[in-house]
């Protein structure tokens, strides 16, 4: 071989291993919130990348510098950056929001409950600097006027306010002036469109001169009207009981409240047997006077003929009626008088 081919040769052998003694990086693998735009697929030997944070992020701590080392490895990676993030928003008094996060891009959807406007942005964004957007909004109760008031009548307020308008869930109570009545609400409410409840009227009012009832009798003669609020009192006949309520009252639609009835008495309908009347076993005979009152109950005697023995069933009065059990037997003249001890109320009982 020519010496100078043979020399050739061993300079670009030498180059070649010089050249392939040293490795190139890869793109350098970031952790989350750095930013990778204009990074290099490959780098050679000695090349420095300056890092950076995304949009949102701070540099947190380490040297934001990285190299390509001869061996094809980047030197140790100490730089990071952590996102950035606002203040924890305060409760919303008498309204809700709607929160996921606090950091970077994160937003708060707020809403107010019925009865209150919102006073500001409905939605806040958290910014790069970690500042919201906008300020925190408000739920401000909605605005009334003034209540309107009965014509010869009042309206007492719930607590003291200043100046000509009052807010949501305000409320007033109305009052007439003697004689008059009050028809309509007693109690007016500020509304959450902005208006006051429907307010009341204020009458005079009066009821036709009371009947008396069958069988009873008023407390009173006086044949005339009556005003709001006044009473008649009942009473019944004797052997006859009240029911129902024991006065009458004029109301406010002038009308009376509903007048009681008097309820007759209810004699017991057999003539042989023996019964049992307010805890008491009587011979019907001796029960006199044959009278039982409204509502009373009596019992008579019947037979269970399986057991062979007696049992009492009870029956109540209701106004002259006294229904006789269907299990009663009424005795002949003779068995009554002869074989009294055998009956039902006289036998073991069951």
């Amino acid at each position: 071989m020519a010496p100078t081919l043979a020399l050739l040769l061993l300079c670009q052998l030498a180059l070649y291993t010089a050249v392939a003694s040293k490795k190139g990086c890869d793109r350098p693998i970031l952790s989350d919130g750095m930013n990778t735009e204009g990074l290099q697929r490959f780098y050679s030997p000695g090349d420095m990348v300056a890092l950076s944070c995304k949009i949102g992020y701070t540099t947190f701590t380490g040297s934001r510098h990285i190299v390509c080392t001869a061996s094809g490895e980047w030197t140790k990676l100490r730089f990071k950056c952590s996102s950035i993030s606002c203040s924890l928003p305060e409760a919303l008094d008498h309204g809700d929001m709607e929160l996921m996060d606090i950091q970077y891009q994160s937003a708060i959807n707020y809403t107010c409950h019925e009865g209150y406007t919102l006073q500001g942005a409905s939605t806040i964004k958290c910014l790069a600097d970690g500042e919201w957007s906008e300020p925190h909004p408000k739920c401000l109760p909605v605005n009334c006027g003034l209540p309107p008031i009965p014509k010869l009548g009042k309206a007492v307020y719930d607590r003291v306010f200043t100046g000509n308008t009052t807010v949501f869930g305000f409320g007033v109570t109305y009052q007439c002036l003697n004689p008059l009545v009050l028809i309509g609400n007693e109690r007016g409410m500020c509304l959450s469109n902005g208006k006051w409840t429907e307010p009341p009227e204020c009458k005079f009012v009066s009821c036709p001169a009371p009947k008396g009832i069958p069988n009873g009798y008023m407390t009173t003669d006086a044949k005339r009207e009556h005003g709001y609020k006044e009473t008649v009192r009942y009473g019944c006949n004797l052997d006859y009981v009240l029911e129902g309520p024991l006065e009458i009252e004029c109301l406010k639609t002038g009308d009376w409240s509903e007048k009681p009835t008097c309820q007759a008495s209810c004699s017991v309908d057999i003539k042989r047997g023996r019964i049992l009347y307010r805890g008491k076993k009587i011979w019907i005979e001796n029960f006199t006077p044959n009278k039982v009152s409204h509502k009373e109950l009596v019992s008579f005697y019947c037979m269970n003929e399986e057991k062979k023995c007696g049992y009492a069933v009870s029956s109540q009065c209701i106004d002259a009626t006294l229904k006789i059990p269907e299990c009663f037997e009424e005795p002949g003249k003779w068995s009554y008088l002869a074989y009294s001890s055998y009956l039902p109320s006289e036998i073991k009982q069951c």
